[in-house]
């Protein structure tokens, strides 16, 4: 009886504890709320990823800002980990907002403030312009006094309503943001009055330099409504604005989340890939040392340098005169001079890594 009565209560712990639940935290993740003066009374949540190295440099990092981070921070920390690691991206800051307060309702409150008209069937839409200003006046400062941030790199990413918010942002109020993702942004809304926000974009010549990304779900039926407007955009031709578009195969609407931001982080961040003269690339021909004993054989070839470990050899893209880097993982190689002009060697950046590798012949 004592067995029976021993085995009864261990299988009721192990039920009370497999029923308790404990909240999951991201690495390096905090958050940071403030009620807004200019949505007066709304208490919005900023929920904050810093990069593995923050702590260990002094460096500024760009930034990107993401809309609904009350469903999507998860999904675009881990996104942005997998294309770091792969060398796709560098390292960032990634800045979730989202609302606070008691229960906080996100369907109402995203149609308040991603949205750029008011439509009568959501008597609280069209105040983007208000969402907008508290993002230049009280999220940016709020950001830029805690964290060190690269102020003229940053990010504004959505989708949905979210997608229709940065592209507003976009055409609206282009110098508030570098780089734009927009996943399957609600284009349509109000009788497509973001044709309208577009003709002024359009109309100013002197727009700083961006980079949008914009995507649709291949299952949405708003694919044929999509590809008008991604084909009106590229006959724009814009002198300062770089435009990626893609339709994703099998993918609704949820879904170009997951798809449209590793592409659009991707496309926003992708490095130049510069052609440099044979006399620039022949000053680093030589061979190297890494503080373990391992040589590194660098020469020019075709155009561009080659990089040889052991019997592996690997192309080296020029992202300036100085800096090259590589595409089938996280690589980067500045080369370094000495007080003479001459290459003394090179900073080698690997993930979770970085070393000097003196150059010896």
């Amino acid at each position: 009886m004592k067995k029976v009565l021993l085995i009864t209560f261990a299988m009721f712990l192990s039920e009370l504890m497999i029923g308790q639940s404990t909240e999951v935290t991201i690495p390096g993740s905090q958050t940071k709320t403030f009620t807004s003066s200019i949505v007066s009374g709304q208490e919005y949540v900023l929920q904050i990823s810093l990069p593995a190295s923050y702590n260990e440099t002094n460096q500024k990092y760009p930034v990107v800002y993401l809309m609904d981070s009350q469903w999507d921070f998860p999904l675009l920390t881990a996104l942005y980990g997998q294309q770091y690691y792969d060398g796709f991206v560098p390292e960032m800051i990634i800045v979730g907002i989202t609302w606070g307060g008691s229960h906080p309702n996100p369907d109402s409150l995203r149609a308040r403030d991603y949205t750029p008209s008011n439509e009568k069937s959501l008597p609280q839409s069209g105040r983007a312009d208000k969402f907008l200003s508290v993002i230049k006046n009280e999220v940016f400062p709020l950001v830029q006094k805690n964290y060190r941030v690269d102020e003229n790199d940053k990010t504004l990413i959505g989708c949905s309503l979210g997608g229709l918010f940065t592209m507003y942002t976009l055409f609206t109020h282009p110098e508030m943001f570098n780089r734009y993702v927009a996943a399957s942004p609600a284009f349509t809304w109000d009788n497509n009055i973001l044709y309208k926000y577009e003709e002024q974009y359009h109309a100013n010549k002197s727009n700083p330099s961006a980079k949008l990304f914009m995507c649709v779900g291949g299952v949405e039926t708003s694919v044929p409504d999509y590809e008008k407007l991604a084909a009106f955009l590229n006959d724009r031709h814009y002198s300062n604005l770089q435009i990626e578009s893609k339709v994703l195969e099998n993918t609704g609407h949820s879904g170009t989340k997951g798809i449209g931001y590793e592409k659009g982080l991707q496309f926003v961040f992708k490095r130049p890939s510069i052609k440099l003269s044979s006399k620039i690339l022949e000053q680093y021909n030589g061979t190297y040392n890494l503080s373990d004993g391992t040589t590194v054989n660098v020469k020019p070839a075709r155009g561009s340098l080659t990089a040889s470990i052991g019997n592996n050899t690997f192309k080296l893209l020029a992202a300036s005169e100085t800096d090259f880097y590589i595409t089938s993982f996280f690589l980067n190689i500045h080369f370094v001079k000495d007080e003479k002009g001459i290459v003394s060697g090179f900073q080698l950046n690997r993930y979770g890594s970085s070393e000097f590798a003196k150059k010896i012949k």
